[in-house]
């Protein structure tokens, strides 16, 4: 394996969110925007504890920590984001995966756009997490696997893979894939970004909030999204290994209430469990008396007890 398993996961959420984060310039700011994220928090919780996706829990862990989530834009591409923990928990198996990410949307209502989007990203990092990604062919792999829709992101997608072929630079990428409108050009933007510097988070991420485009008042919201599904792809192919260390710090000092996480080291080990409970190796229902240390999602003692491996791999212990 190129990167340990649980890296890629913690490189998917800390990613994530560190790519959310880098578009605003206060954290006033960017409070304003991280009320999905939270929901993508609620969800690993849930997967955590019962070691398999519940659409009831998940509502009822929404409802009763904040009401006025359950109410989420059904057209809001940051309901990606929200989807992330169930791409993670079902990468191996890509029936499955596409079965779950289409289970978790119906909490939102159906729309087309952010259902495609979500079978795009979610197959791309299982593709990732799988070391199976290869840049040539994921494009039409993707489409693919999103399969007959009434949407033109496959459409978008193939565009993409022109402007990859030909070297486009981000300038062009971005006039050309901003002509659709704000739903339909997040997707394919942040999967230019994230193949047109496939193994540097850093410039991926950057090149995501670049441009006068986004910039500008009505783009501002989905330039946050592109950043932060740039950062997600990036952080599952790179892992957290490939995240900056200087961010990392950064960006842990300021913390996160709406997130329930004090700081960023909390959603890594957030990740770390989820991968945990994928892998088989801790059941948190058999031991909840572990749970007790305050803002811990598993104790240091547990952590170091883990033990991580890809699906079909044997390897000594």
């Amino acid at each position: 394996m190129r990167y340990p398993l649980v890296s890629r996961f913690q490189g998917t959420l800390l990613g994530a969110l560190l790519g959310e984060r880098l578009v605003f310039g206060s954290d006033q700011q960017a409070q304003n925007g991280y009320d999905v994220d939270k929901i993508a928090v609620l969800g690993a919780e849930s997967l955590i504890a019962l070691g398999k996706l519940d659409l009831d829990d998940w509502r009822s862990r929404q409802q009763q920590a904040s009401p006025h989530l359950a109410g989420t834009e059904t057209n809001s591409p940051k309901i990606i984001l929200a989807t992330l923990p169930v791409a993670l928990f079902f990468h191996e198996n890509t029936i499955k995966l596409r079965q779950n990410l289409l289970r978790v949307l119906d909490i939102w209502g159906d729309n087309p756009v952010v259902r495609d989007g979500t079978l795009a990203v979610g197959y791309a990092i299982a593709q990732s997490l799988t070391e199976k990604l290869h840049p040539r062919t994921l494009i039409a792999e993707t489409i693919a696997f999103i399969g007959e829709t009434p949407t033109s992101l496959p459409q978008q997608l193939l565009k993409v893979n022109t402007l990859l072929d030909q070297g486009a630079g981000l300038e062009t990428a971005q006039a050309e894939l901003s002509r659709q409108d704000k739903l339909s050009s997040a997707i394919p933007m942040a999967f230019y970004c994230f193949l047109s510097t496939l193994e540097d988070y850093r410039l991926s991420v950057l090149r995501a909030t670049h441009g006068d485009v986004w910039r500008q008042d009505h783009w501002h919201l989905h330039s946050q999204v592109i950043s932060a599904i740039t950062g997600a792809l990036s952080g599952s192919y790179n892992s957290i290994a490939g995240i900056p260390v200087t961010w990392q710090v950064l960006h842990s000092q300021a913390n996160s209430p709406a997130l329930r996480l004090s700081n960023f080291s909390q959603m890594v080990e957030l990740a770390a469990a989820l991968a945990a409970v994928w892998s088989g190796v801790y059941n948190f229902t058999l031991h909840p008396s572990k749970l007790t240390k305050e803002g811990c999602v598993i104790s240091d003692e547990q952590t170091s007890l883990c033990v991580y491996g890809s699906p079909r791999v044997i390897r000594s212990r």
